[in-house]
């Protein structure tokens, strides 16, 4: 709740006709505008390997005449159709700057939302570096997160990105994966911290395609050099997919709700050692799980490498590992990891399946020298490798591949025998 206010201060940075005015009680300051009281609220943002809070973003907090709460959408909203977007997007920069300052964070970072347009508009830089200077903040302390909106001159807005860049501030893409903030603007903008928008963990923690396809997306972002931020989390269910996704930050009401004040550095750490410890143990009793899964089919497949390595033929030593539920088929690479004859495959519904994809099913001749599972059991022979699940171009459908470099002959050769991989159901 905002009470009365005293000690009113005027700071030229902000638009004229504007002054900050301390809380009581709070602590924080507040400005008035139109009939509305405006002040900050900062929500932790915590490092998953740090276990602390690395930064806050800070957030406008509005009552009205009768104390009520204002949604800061509706007070967005409200400005946009007055035509004063651009003045209280400013108005809220300088109230987060200066409550930021009195919160006494040492070395966290500060993110800033910023509306693109703000970020190739001269004044509002001008204003912000004034009030940075004034309160003595660096700019490599700010991150700004650039806003998911339509930008009308990408070209313009990629500039002014890189002009507050060279200022020392940080670069955040808000919103990932809705509406126009997409990997395209990950090109177009350079950011150095990318926030995945909480629509994507949603799906994730109710739709297992997608919690399949969540890691990748991190893992992609990762390779482009970009930090990744998880917001919006909720739930344990939630922290557990950030985790799993090798998330950098995360940021919700699990961690950390908005407040005043600092994160309380002591509750914030148990929280993540203990999620981080509970994802341990899920982690290994699911490799434990696998590893049973897996285990007659390593024995079927080795026995068929020692077969073959035995002069038997290949349609021949397959036979106990295809007899298999779910495994789909049996093949012989060369030493230059180019398939010698076709597919083994032991079903004949196998085969009927096979037919939706019928101009992969040839596939004596092909070359599979980029795949994991060849590189693996050249680099180490007369081991079985398996791979990670992963979609087989045979059927588009995940499965896993084992694999053996082994003799045959005076030949090299890598035997490889793939399994249909559906996830089993979590009880």
């Amino acid at each position: 709740m905002v009470t009365a206010l005293q000690e009113t201060k005027t700071i030229p940075a902000l638009p004229p006709g504007f002054e900050l005015s301390v809380t009581s009680g709070l602590q924080r300051y507040a400005v008035q505008h139109d009939d509305l009281t405006l002040t900050s609220a900062f929500q932790p943002i915590f490092s998953v390997s740090h276990m602390r809070a690395v930064g806050y973003e800070g957030l406008l907090r509005a009552h009205d005449a009768l104390d009520r709460v204002v949604p800061a959408l509706d007070v967005f909203g409200e400005a946009a159709r007055h035509g004063e977007l651009h003045l209280v997007d400013r108005l809220a920069q300088a109230l987060h700057l200066e409550n930021f300052k009195m919160l006494g964070a040492e070395r966290e970072w500060l993110f800033l939302n910023v509306h693109p347009e703000a970020l190739t508009d001269p004044y509002h830089a001008a204003a912000l570096f004034a009030n940075l200077k004034r309160l003595e903040l660096s700019p490599r302390r700010v991150v700004l997160e650039v806003l998911e909106q339509r930008a009308g001159d990408i070209e313009k807005l990629a500039e002014g990105v890189r002009h507050f860049r060279e200022e020392g501030f940080l670069i955040a893409l808000d919103d990932f994966g809705a509406g126009h903030s997409n990997i395209e603007r990950i090109w177009q903008l350079n950011p150095d911290i990318v926030k995945l928008d909480r629509i994507m963990l949603s799906h994730a923690a109710h739709r297992t395609d997608m919690a399949t396809i969540l890691p990748g997306l991190v893992a992609l972002l990762h390779e482009a050099g970009k930090l990744v931020l998880i917001e919006g989390i909720e739930t344990e269910h939630e922290a557990q997919l950030a985790l799993a996704c090798d998330a950098d930050f995360v940021q919700g009401f699990f961690f950390g709700r908005p407040n005043p004040g600092l994160a309380d550095g002591t509750q914030a750490a148990a929280c993540i050692g203990e999620l981080t410890e509970r994802y341990r143990a899920q982690a290994e009793a699911r490799e434990r799980a696998t590893a049973s899964r897996l285990q007659p089919y390593v024995r079927a497949f080795e026995r068929a490498a020692e077969r073959l390595a035995a002069g038997e033929p290949l349609e021949e030593v397959c036979w106990n590992f295809l007899a298999l539920d779910h495994a789909a088929r049996c093949f012989l690479l060369d030493s230059n990891g180019r398939q010698a004859g076709r597919n083994v495959v032991l079903r004949a519904d196998r085969a009927a399946k096979d037919t939706g994809f019928l101009p992969l099913a040839d596939a004596q001749g092909a070359n599979w020298l980029r795949r994991p599972y060849f590189r693996d059991a050249i680099n180490a022979p007369e081991r079985v490798h398996i791979t990670r699940p992963y979609l087989s171009i045979n059927e588009a459908t995940p499965c896993v591949t084992l694999s053996i470099a082994t003799r045959v002959g005076s030949q090299m050769c890598v035997l490889c025998g793939d399994i249909d991989w559906i996830e089993e159901a979590s009880g």
